[in-house]
Order: C-alpha cells, then sequence, then structure tokens
C-alpha cells in the first residue's frame, strides 16, 4: 500500500527557507516522485521531478530557488525551498507516478507572508 506523508510546511518570511519532506512507503526506489502545489483559486502545478536516474526538473518560477533531492536509505524526497516570495504560497503535494497510477498525500501548507 502507497502511503505518502508530507511534513515541514510553516509561515515563513519573504526571503526566507523551507525545507519539505516527504516520506514515502510502498514505493519502488525506481518510482518517479515530485512535488506539486496549489494555492487559492489555481490550478495545482508542478513545481519539481526527480526521476528514477536522478535527473531532475523544476518549474520556471522556482528555478535556482528551490531543490528537490531524494534520500532512498529513509525512502523520504525533499524540497528546499529558499528565497521564498509570497507567490509561493500554496499547500504543497508529495506526489509518485507508479506502475501507471498517481499517488499523492494530503498536503502540507506552505504561507510566505510578512
Amino acid at each position: 500500500q502507497v502511503q505518502l506523508v508530507e511534513s515541514g510546511g510553516s509561515l515563513v518570511q519573504p526571503g526566507g527557507s523551507l525545507k519539505l519532506s516527504c516520506a514515502a512507503s510502498g514505493i519502488f526506489s525506481s518510482t518517479a516522485m515530485g512535488w506539486y502545489r496549489q494555492a487559492p483559486g489555481k490550478q495545482r502545478e508542478l513545481v519539481a521531478r526527480i526521476s528514477r536516474g536522478g535527473s531532475t526538473n523544476y518549474a520556471d518560477s522556482v528555478k535556482g530557488r528551490f531543490t528537490i533531492s531524494r534520500d532512498y536509505v529513509k525512502n523520504t524526497v525533499y524540497l528546499q525551498m529558499n528565497s521564498l516570495k509570497p507567490e509561493d504560497t500554496a499547500v504543497y503535494y508529495c506526489n509518485a507516478f507508479q506502475f501507471g497510477v498517481d499517488y499523492w498525500g494530503k498536503g502540507t501548507l506552505v504561507t510566505v507572508s510578512s
């Protein structure tokens, strides 16, 4: 059974940093994983993904500020977010795409505000 549990969301000031974690169970190390976000009134969008081979891709809006990484021993995916902006405010969701099925966590709220 696949389970994704996000943590690390918080209120942070503009320019600050946060690190999100996604603890995964039931996921093979070869499964691509990623982070998505959904702001109020907007559609869910891709933030960053890490492939089975370790290659990464990012939304243009976060390139140079966010870094996705993966600990294969802990089966955990991270999203390091630096230089946060108010427009980064959203619920962040962990995603795993395994055997043709999308799995989602329940999300963690990130609020960037002074």
